[in-house]
Parts: structure tokens; C-alpha cells; sequence
């Protein structure tokens, strides 16, 4: 029986939802289609050079950040949501949100912290200088954070919640009854989380690590910054510095490439095993009380990563902005900055969510095999890398402005410039596609939860597909739409390879003026622009530790 039978049997079948689904879903795959369809244009000789000098260095590079984050964020995102899920020690209760803040650092900007926290002329070394009398560096050793290692370790600073987070979720999902049967079966704690509780969550804990690793591959600014050439930094190299977008798409195939393994991998470390609760009571989870060295202890490990990841990056951000002068830092074309920031970040959330509701809606209005990879396939946007995205949506739109302008000005005489490249348009077309994966999962939960006969009622009542969606799905779903507007409009106050690639001439927002800024050796004049984008990503990440604490029926706030 159809899930939905007065929609079957009723006077139209929903076709223009269908066709605009499938449109929706090539243009959301256009980009990745561009990409792939360049792998065999000619490079003239590109290839032979790149393989010759930084191809190799961009496969090494790229691996072990992959393998070097993966590790990291992987211990220290199990590790501290277990110990802030199950034991209860001295600030285990505040830490439980505040694991999460480092979500609102984008790793450039870690990154650009770190270095004036740690270079020559920073804070740590000039005091460590001052204490023990040393006067060049001839007289000590200290770390480069300007190195594959440091890209890793501020990597991992950033990007350990994404594990923690789904982690966290899947132990505070687990049966109270599964663990003491360990425990009876004189299993210790220790034995109960490596034995029951990691198994049960291995799949939560390899999303996360999925989603990590391919933030991982979408960073530019931290590598950048830091030297270490990767399949990002290449791309970016190859479309402005040799002007060669077809050798861009094609290293843009080869990182989608390794999007791909990730994705296989995560699909396949599901396997065929499966867990369901047998019941719908829930019993509050026993925590174990930690006490002396072993409270130190815990504190210390889950303190570690928020002091690293949070505190001491947004206190260097503080002081920078203070240096520099608050009329200095806030003044001259911040609000210039922050205006075009703001415009394309609404722009994009709104445009992302609009296409979400579409999608959602159709699905609902036409649940077939069709639609439904229509709406996965506009969804895989999320995994591409920004940078990829960008190539693959200014290759067409090159070739399209070019028609067009050869059009014009054969009806005209006169060149009209270009029209599609290099406009708000594009950018905000290229965030829809990165980031509509993050609304669509919302809106889809969401209006899931409606149930069928109101929309009965209304078509019962004369109301089309269309007004139905309008009275009666969109104000009840308007909470979740409002959240995925608010992730969107982080995500693209955050976003940097697509906006560098793709912004218009003489256009900036606060992500490229402050990577413009660090590289130009101006850090402390990148302390406000940064640190505006970190308060802006502080508000998801207050409402996300909410709803995760929530997950749990019977656990308290």
C-alpha cells in the first residue's frame, strides 16, 4: 500500500515535483560530472611537469595528514566522550559542551593563532628566552609549527568533535542492560568499553572520522600557510598561478578519488551487523564515580583538547585585536567585510534550504526508487571538497560566458565582460552545492514527523501540493528550517577554497581578508576578522551540545 494513497489516488500525479528533483540533483551533481568528464583532456605536458616535481609530494602530504588526523581525532574524540558520557569526575558536566567549542575554530585560523603564539617573536619563545637568558635560537631547540606535524596537530585540534560528538550520541544510546551483563560476567570498565561499548559504536565513530578526514582533504589555509603541498594547494596553484583549469579539474578527480575510498570504506565498516533497542524505557546511565589521580587524570585529557583547540587560539585572537586597536581592528572596511560575509552566508543558507524543502517534499509527495538517488546524489556535495567544486563550476561557466559574450557582441558589436564568472552568483551556487547536504538532512527528519493525514485533511480541503506544503508543512517544520539555514550560514562564514577560487574581483569577506592577511605575514591584523567568524560559529555549536545532551530520554541537561 502507497505511504501515501490520497496523494495516489488523487487527481494529479506530483510530476513537476519529480522534474524539478532530478533538475535540482544535476545541478547539484554538475560540478562533480565536470571534474570527472576532464580527466582525459589534454594537459599539454602539465602532467609530465607536476609528476615530475610536486605530484608525489602531493600524494605523501595528503596521506599522512589523512593518517596522522585520522589517528588523533579518533583517540581524542572516543576517549573524551566516553569518559564525559560514563564517569563522573570534576567538570565532567561543563566539559560534556565545552568539547565541543573547538567546532567554531576553522583550522586556518588555529592555525594563524599558533604560529604567532609559537614563532620566534612570539609570546612563548620571548619568555622562554627572557627566563633562561638564551639570546638566538643557536641556543635552543624548539618545534616548527610550520611543518607537516603542525598541520596535523592543529587539525586535530579542530576536527576531534567530529567524532566526539557521534560518539558521544551512540554511548548515550547504549543498553544499561548490555553493560552489566558484562560487568556480571566480571568484565571491568575497561573490559565493558573495549568489549561491548566501541563495538556498538563503531559505526558512529567511523562516520565521524569520515566526515574529519574529508575536512581534512577540504582544508587550504592551513596547509598553505604551513607549507605542505597537497592535492588542495595544487589545485588552487594550477587554476591562478599556470592558468591551467583542465589540469585543475584533474587533480580535482584525483582527491574526489580518495573522497571516494572514504566513503567505500565508511559504507563497508558497517558490514552487515545491526543493534535495535527492544524497548522503548530507558534507564538512566550508572556513571562511575573517579576520584584522586584518576580525576586528575580524566579532567586533564578532556581539559586538554578545549585549552588547545579553543581557549588558547581565541585568548591569541583577543590580544591581537587589542594590540591592533578596537577602532583600528573594527574600523576602516570590517563592516564592509562582515556585509559581504553576512550577504552571501543568508544568501547561500536560504538558497540551500529552499532546495532542501524541494527535494524533501518530492520525496515525500513521490517515495520511488528515482527520487530517492536523485536526493542522494544532490546530497553528496558535502563530501567534495570546495576547491573541487569550484573548478568543476567555473569550468562550464567559463565556456558558457565565453558563447555568450561571442553572441552579444556579434548582435552588438560591443564585448559585454563576464557575466556568470566571477559573480555572487556562482559563489553562492557553489555553496548551495557544498553545503545542502547539511540542510537536507534537517528538513528531511523533520518533515518525516508530520504526519500524513493533515496533509489528507488538506487535499481533502481543496489545498494542492503546493499550498499544502505552504499551510500546513512549512509552519510546523519552521524550527528546523530556521537550525539549517543557521548551519548553512556558519559553514559559509567559515568556507575558504571555494571563496578564493570563486569570489569576484575586488571582493572579499572576512575568510579571505584574513587569510590575506596571514599571508602576508600580518597576523595580528587578522586577530578581528578571525575572531568575528569564531563567535559566529559559537551558535551552532551551544545549540548542537543541547540537543546531543537531549538524546537520551530520562538524562538530565
Amino acid at each position: 500500500m502507497p505511504a501515501y494513497p490520497h496523494i495516489k489516488n488523487g487527481l494529479s500525479t506530483p510530476l513537476p515535483w519529480l522534474l524539478a528533483v532530478l533538475v535540482l540533483a544535476g545541478l547539484a551533481a554538475l560540478p562533480v560530472l565536470v571534474v570527472a568528464a576532464n580527466l582525459l583532456a589534454p594537459s599539454q605536458g602539465t602532467w609530465t611537469h607536476l609528476a615530475q616535481t610536486v605530484l608525489g609530494d602531493y600524494v605523501v602530504n595528503s596521506l599522512a595528514l589523512m593518517g596522522g588526523v585520522g589517528l588523533g581525532v579518533t583517540l581524542g574524540g572516543v576517549g573524551t566522550a566516553w569518559l564525559v558520557t560514563m564517569c563522573r569526575f570534576p567538570g565532567s558536566r561543563p566539559l560534556e559542551w565545552a568539547l565541543l567549542l573547538p567546532m567554531a575554530m576553522p583550522a586556518y585560523v588555529v592555525a594563524y593563532a599558533y604560529t604567532g603564539f609559537l614563532d620566534y617573536s612570539g609570546p612563548l619563545q620571548t619568555g622562554l628566552r627572557a627566563l633562561f637568558g638564551w639570546k638566538s635560537m643557536r641556543d635552543y631547540w624548539f618545534p616548527d609549527i610550520r611543518s607537516l606535524g603542525g598541520a596535523i596537530t592543529v587539525m586535530v585540534m579542530v576536527l576531534y568533535p567530529y567524532v566526539y560528538m557521534l560518539a558521544r550520541a551512540a554511548f548515550l544510546e547504549q543498553s544499561v542492560c548490555v553493560l552489566e551483563a558484562s560487568r556480571t560476567l566480571g568484565r571491568g570498565p575497561w573490559r565493558s568499553f573495549f568489549g561491548v561499548a566501541l563495538p556498538l559504536a563503531r559505526a558512529s565513530i567511523i562516520a565521524g572520522l569520515a566526515l574529519a578526514l574529508m575536512e581534512t582533504l577540504n582544508d587550504f589555509g592551513t596547509v598553505q600557510f604551513f607549507a605542505v603541498d597537497t592535492f588542495t594547494t595544487g589545485i588552487y596553484r594550477t587554476w591562478l598561478g599556470m592558468g591551467q583549469p583542465a589540469v585543475a579539474a584533474q587533480l580535482g578527480a584525483v582527491l574526489m578519488m580518495f573522497v571516494a575510498v572514504l566513503i567505500a570504506l565508511e559504507r563497508l565498516s558497517r558490514g552487515g551487523a545491526k543493534s535495535h533497542h527492544t524497548t522503548t524505557r530507558y534507564r538512566r546511565l550508572p556513571r562511575l564515580a573517579l576520584t584522586g589521580w584518576r580525576a586528575a587524570l580524566a579532567l586533564a585529557f578532556c581539559a586538554l583538547p578545549v585549552v588547545l583547540g579553543f581557549a588558547v587560539p581565541a585568548a591569541m585572537l583577543a590580544v591581537w585585536t587589542v594590540e591592533v586597536g578596537l577602532a583600528q581592528s573594527f574600523g576602516g572596511d570590517f563592516l564592509h567585510l562582515a556585509g559581504n560575509s553576512l550577504i552571501l552566508a543568508l544568501a547561500a543558507g536560504l538558497a540551500a534550504v529552499t532546495v532542501a524543502v524541494v527535494l524533501a517534499y518530492a520525496q515525500r509527495l513521490h517515495p520511488g526508487p528515482l527520487v530517492r538517488l536523485a536526493v542522494r546524489v544532490a546530497s553528496l556535495g558535502y563530501a567534495v571538497p570546495g576547491s573541487v567544486i569550484a573548478v568543476g563550476i567555473m569550468v562550464p561557466l567559463i565556456a558558457l560566458d565565453r558563447q555568450m559574450a561571442q553572441t552579444v557582441e556579434r548582435w552588438t558589436g560591443a564585448s559585454p565582460g563576464l557575466l556568470l564568472t566571477g559573480t555572487v552568483f556562482a559563489l553562492v551556487y557553489a555553496y548551495m552545492v557544498r553545503f545542502l547536504a547539511v540542510s537536507a538532512g534537517s528538513v528531511e527528519a523533520s518533515l518525516a514527523k508530520v504526519t500524513p493525514s493533515l496533509e489528507a485533511a488538506a487535499r481533502t480541503l481543496g489545498c494542492g501540493t503546493v499550498a499544502a506544503l505552504k499551510r500546513v508543512h512549512l509552519p510546523m517544520i519552521k524550527g528546523s528550517l530556521l537550525s539549517a539555514t543557521l548551519l548553512v550560514f556558519v559553514d559559509v562564514m567559515k568556507e575558504l577554497p571555494a571563496t578564493l577560487i570563486m569570489r569576484p574581483f575586488n571582493f572579499d569577506t572576512l575568510a579571505t581578508r584574513t587569510f590575506t592577511f596571514a599571508s602576508d605575514e600580518r597576523l595580528a591584523s587578522a586577530g578581528a576578522p578571525a575572531l568575528a567568524i569564531v563567535l559566529v560559529g559559537l551558535i551552532p555549536v551551544l545549540l548542537l551540545s543541547r540537543a546531543i545532551a537531549k538524546s537520551r530520554p530520562g538524562e538530565s541537561e
